[in-house]
């Protein structure tokens, strides 16, 4: 499991984030369409299904783009919310 690891893409853009990787998150915002908001270094990431207020979430990475990352919540992974 990695926590917050920067990582560099083909464009030579840094990102904390990587495709396929889990992280432990806190849910701070909910996004327009309803996703769970986290941030890890400052970047975005959009949580389906994810409340806002949870804490200590596994999730597993889906995509990463410019701004902003996709993931899921990651079997296993607890809420002490």
């Amino acid at each position: 499991m990695s926590y917050g690891q920067n990582t560099r893409t083909t464009s030579g853009i840094s990102r904390p984030v990587e495709t396929g990787k889990e992280y432990i998150v806190d849910i701070t915002d909910t996004g327009r369409t309803g996703d769970g908001v986290a941030r890890i270094q400052g970047f975005v990431i959009f949580v389906k299904s994810a409340k806002a207020g949870a804490k200590n979430v596994k999730i597993k990475v889906n995509s990463v783009g410019d701004r902003f990352a996709t993931a899921e919540v990651a079997a296993g992974s607890t809420d002490t919310t």
